[in-house]
């Protein structure tokens, strides 16, 4: 087997863990109704901060630290982490619901927002129970946000044991880490390729300014410009086996970790969606006049208009109730913990697939065709409805979506799923 192949198939695992999401007599299986009004209400105002001035910063393409910032205030970067360390104790659908909302204001974030919670996750899912405490306390405490260098398209970063330690050597590059370039700590995960541990695949976690690390800062692409997304290199960095979380493996229950990653994507392309929309009715509404062949006075009195309006809003509010259908059905599979069967596993991961195809498809169509409805002066840069499109565009290039509708196609005719991977 190749290196490459090595790098993102999981490691066999004898013995499961346990998550902090696992229901106990303290904790609900899934979020309540105090619990979702308090975390909409924190992501609600910040969605506000960020739209007073998206645009400008979507132009200037600086690293988002005062971002960045405005989550850590509002108490959201600490959400999922435990109570008994000092976090928010939240739930899962409460973490997509604020990537949503805040996806409707600034793209950007709500990714930033949403890649942490799942790197920061690494804690739950690959660390030992006796572990995940101390964990957990660093993280709170450090309020961090965590980036990450596991792409496995660059399935290139090898650790090589240190013969002057007990550790190991960490070389390689990534040419896209999101948030490594504002974030406290990347979580990495590289294939152990000699010594000790050789053939496993470790998830541990780095300083961004740990020695031998270096960021590129050279993330410049068409939309999604603001969520650090720079490579990464690493010329001989120390990792000792306290920065290591665990081996990632194929137990169902750690494995949730991509759906999760794919859940928030869904959300996350409504919310830009609903943000285009809300911004194509304004322009609309503002619209004078009507077109010549119209009987309407205004644009936004034809019904062609209206019709292409309500078809965008019919689709976007179905692809919504579909994401919150399934957003606490995640948390409800991860609180059953080391009961969590591979079926139940993949059951979850198509009905994810299902809205990512949705989804995606959906905030494709209404980003680019809301400029049939504002008309030629929309095009205008001060006016920016571009972003929206730019966003979705460069995001939704994560993972082919044509493999999702197969990945959904082949498991609706007979149960067959894809190999294990970081993508399903």
């Amino acid at each position: 087997m190749t290196a490459q192949a090595d790098q993102i198939t999981p490691t066999k695992r004898a013995e499961p863990t346990r998550t902090p999401w696992a229901a106990t007599a303290e904790r609900s299986a899934t979020a309540n109704a105090e619990e979702l009004a308090r975390v909409t209400a924190a992501a609600t105002r910040v969605a506000q901060e960020l739209d007073q001035d998206a645009l400008e910063r979507d132009r200037a393409n600086a690293e988002p630290h005062k971002e960045v910032e405005l989550l850590r205030q509002a108490g959201l970067l600490t959400l999922l982490a435990p109570t008994e360390a000092g976090g928010g104790g939240g739930h899962w659908e409460s973490a997509f619901q604020a990537i949503r909302i805040i996806a409707r204001a600034d793209a950007s974030i709500a990714q930033l927002l949403a890649y942490h919670y799942v790197n920061q996750a690494g804690i739950g899912f690959y660390a030992a129970p006796e572990d995940q405490a101390a964990w957990w306390e660093r993280a709170v405490d450090g309020a961090w946000l965590w980036g990450d260098s596991v792409n496995p398209t660059d399935p290139d970063l090898l650790l090589t044991e240190d013969p002057a330690g007990d550790g190991w050597r960490l070389n390689g590059a990534k040419r896209f880490s999101t948030g490594s370039s504002v974030g406290e700590v990347i979580i990495v995960n590289a294939l152990v390729a000699s010594g000790r541990r050789t053939g496993e695949v470790l998830a541990f976690v780095l300083e961004t300014d740990r020695a031998g690390l270096s960021l590129g800062g050279d993330w410049d692409n068409l939309g999604q410009r603001l969520t650090a997304s720079g490579s990464v290199h690493y010329d001989d960095v120390a990792v000792t086996p306290a920065d290591v979380l665990g081996p990632v493996t194929d137990e169902p229950v750690s494995t949730l970790l991509t759906p999760g990653l794919q859940l928030a994507f869904g959300g996350f392309y409504l919310g830009v969606a609903e943000g285009a929309l809300t911004r194509a009715r304004e322009l609309l509404l503002g619209r004078r006049n009507s077109w010549f062949l119209s009987s309407a006075d205004r644009y936004s009195q034809d019904p062609l208009f209206q019709a292409k309006l309500g078809r965008y809003k019919a689709r976007i509010s179905a692809g919504t109730a579909l994401a919150e259908r399934i957003f606490p059905r995640f948390d409800a599979l991860l609180s059953r913990d080391t009961e969590v069967t591979s079926e139940a596993r993949w059951a979850l991961a198509e009905e994810i697939a299902e809205l990512k195809v949705v989804a995606t498809e959906t905030a494709l169509d209404v980003t680019q065709g809301v400029f049939d409805l504002t008309g030629s002066s929309s095009t205008a840069n001060e006016v920016g409805l571009d972003r929206y499109w730019r966003n979705v565009r460069t995001h939704s290039l994560h993972d082919p979506v044509d493999y999702k509708a197969v990945e959904v196609g082949a498991y609706y005719l007979d149960g067959t799923t894809p190999p294990l991977s970081l993508y399903t």
